[in-house]
């Protein structure tokens, strides 16, 4: 009789995941939590506590102070920004900064999401990083997202419950939401590179053993509620007003007030008709939907003078490259022989080879520019332009 998949797994080998993508995949992904031992096996930290509170100063950025007081169980929650005197006056013990879209922030931070191509990167919500002193944590909870957490420094103690009946119910008197009972499974403590997976739905509590930087993956999928209301506002923006139920071929009612199953199917039919969209119309509107969910709110710096072909070309002769706005979500998806490619919602035809080669974390120099057709390098002008592509 088998096992089943481990639950811990030592990845020294054969980083980050221990195994080939497929058999996590097909074994762990969305179905069992993972203990990664030396997933990033040579990691060091490339932020500390100082520049993760500099990021929390910041305006726009998406911060918070979690406190704890043990004595009385109470929990306290801030969100930023901060001030450097917010820093100045926490104790020792018992607190955690957490700042979101650090992947954007830092360009280190980002480079680490190469690791986590072999799922698509529109699955990918954002890095978020905890700065915790010994005894911080954020408490015993449940999310409803795919989650990789890395040990950066330090180390933090992580309990988990893997129990089909664990129970979900929040506490009353905490503004975050906290499990009323928590009842672990399985206790591990992670050092720097080792990495935690968890499916949605797996209650875990975090407590830093001294200080420690955790880096947080977030994988977060749609609701199929946003889903549909985006769908439905994306419907509704290019239907005419004059566009309306009718019943042309009407016979008198025998009950005025009835909604008889007739009209019923009638309207449904109507609603029906009005929110199909094609295979192509569908693509285009997935497109746009998955390049705006949960974008962060920074908007593209677009350049001061706008760059043609041949002035993006001079630029590039001088040792500079391109590379992908970290603030801009990338879709494609294929139209034809071609594809169109989408940033943040907004979208531009271009060719397939463009379309892969831009999906590549690589940066654009001289000679790749140069090797793009006439209309390609084109659509790269209008993408600096547009902010959606920087100078590295």
């Amino acid at each position: 009789m088998s096992a089943g998949p481990p639950i811990e797994i030592d990845a020294r080998r054969a980083p980050p995941l221990g195994m080939p993508a497929r058999r996590f995949l097909a074994d762990h992904w969305q179905r069992r939590p993972l203990l990664i031992r030396g997933a990033f096996p040579d990691l060091v930290a490339p932020i500390d506590g100082h520049d993760l509170a500099g990021v929390a100063c910041e305006e726009g950025s998406l911060a918070r102070l979690v406190r704890h007081d043990r004595r009385r169980d109470r929990w306290r929650v801030a969100s930023g920004p901060f001030s450097p005197a917010d820093f100045a006056r926490l104790p020792r013990r018992d607190w955690t900064l957490l700042v979101q879209d650090c992947d954007k922030w830092f360009e280190e931070v980002g480079a680490l999401l190469g690791a986590f191509r072999f799922v698509p990167s529109w699955r990918i919500d954002d890095v978020m990083i905890s700065y915790a002193v010994p005894g911080g944590s954020v408490g015993a909870h449940v999310d409803q997202y795919d989650v990789f957490l890395l040990q950066a420094h330090g180390h933090r103690r992580w309990q988990v419950s893997t129990a089909p009946d664990a129970p979900t119910a929040f506490r009353p008197d905490v503004e975050l939401k906290l499990l009323e009972r928590f009842e672990p499974t399985h206790e591990w403590l992670l050092g720097p590179g080792d990495m935690l997976y968890l499916p949605p739905g797996v209650p875990h509590h975090g407590v830093a053993e001294d200080e420690c930087l955790t880096f947080s993956v977030g994988m977060r999928a749609p609701s199929l509620a946003e889903l549909a209301i985006e769908y439905v506002e994306h419907v509704e923006s290019r239907l005419p007003d004059e566009l309306r139920f009718t019943d042309a071929t009407r016979a008198p009612p025998a009950s005025p007030s009835e909604l008889p199953a007739a009209e019923i199917r009638r309207l449904r039919g109507a609603l029906e008709r009005a929110l199909a969209l094609d295979e192509a119309g569908f693509a285009a509107f997935a497109a746009r939907f998955l390049s705006r969910y949960r974008s962060a709110a920074m908007p593209p710096a677009v350049p001061k003078r706008p760059f043609t072909p041949a002035t993006l070309a001079a630029r590039l002769a001088r040792g500079e490259a391109i590379v992908r706005n970290p603030w801009s979500r990338y879709v494609f998806h294929r139209v034809g022989d071609g594809a169109e490619l989408v940033f943040g919602g907004a979208g531009i035809a271009a060719s397939l080879a463009l379309a892969r080669r831009l999906d590549r974390v690589e940066p654009l120099d001289a000679g790749a520019f140069a090797d793009l057709s006439a209309a390609d390098q084109a659509v790269v002008a209008d993408l600096v332009n547009a902010g959606h592509l920087v100078f590295a």
